[in-house]
């Protein structure tokens, strides 16, 4: 964790102070909390999310054989096209 310095206002350091005072916190833990929240979303929305592309894969009807699409990409003119330059 890293420690930081803000400047706030009166009102919003009055605001900050009471909200922490009546949820028997920190009002750097309201801070972090705000931050998070803000520029690391909500936690639910992150785990549905990551649970959404969990599995992504699972979609495709089958995995390709690896050395088929070696195979197949030293068919075409990819090479031919990377030495034209």
């Amino acid at each position: 964790m890293r420690r930081t310095q803000l400047y706030l206002d009166e009102e919003l350091w009055g605001t900050l102070h009471a909200r922490a005072r009546s949820q028997q916190t920190t009002v750097s833990h309201l801070v972090r909390e705000a931050v998070r929240e803000r520029y690391l979303g909500k936690h639910g929305q992150r785990m549905k999310a990551m649970q959404a592309f969990v599995g992504i894969r699972k979609q495709a009807s089958e995995t390709p054989d690896a050395v088929e699409m070696v195979r197949r990409l030293r068919r075409g003119d990819r090479l031919d096209r990377l030495t034209a330059k």
